[in-house]
């Protein structure tokens, strides 16, 4: 099964969904163009599925009991650092 790297542009949103093949794997987030993006290895020809993440500035409080880290993407010249995980199962509503 031949598999490829797909992007997916983040939202600056706390918490927000994504559509993607199923058992894609994240490879990196960075600042692409002023906009933060995610790069998976994705097989193209599985069937889709909804990922929940999760977006944090630093000095945020977080639950880290069910978020797996992701990557960091830097904004506004590094002034904004903002960091990604992924839900993997309940999180306390605020």
């Amino acid at each position: 099964m031949a598999r490829q790297i797909w992007k997916y542009p983040i939202p600056m949103a706390k918490d927000f969904t994504i559509q993607m093949p199923m058992g894609s794997v994240p490879l990196h987030v960075t600042n692409q163009h002023g906009i933060p993006t995610l790069w998976a290895s994705v097989n193209p020809k599985a069937s889709s599925e909804t990922r929940r993440f999760q977006l944090y500035g630093t000095g945020q409080d977080l639950d880290p009991l069910f978020l797996e880290y992701v990557g960091t993407v830097l904004l506004a010249q590094g002034f904004e650092v903002y960091h990604l995980f992924e839900v993997n199962g309940p999180v306390a509503d605020e």
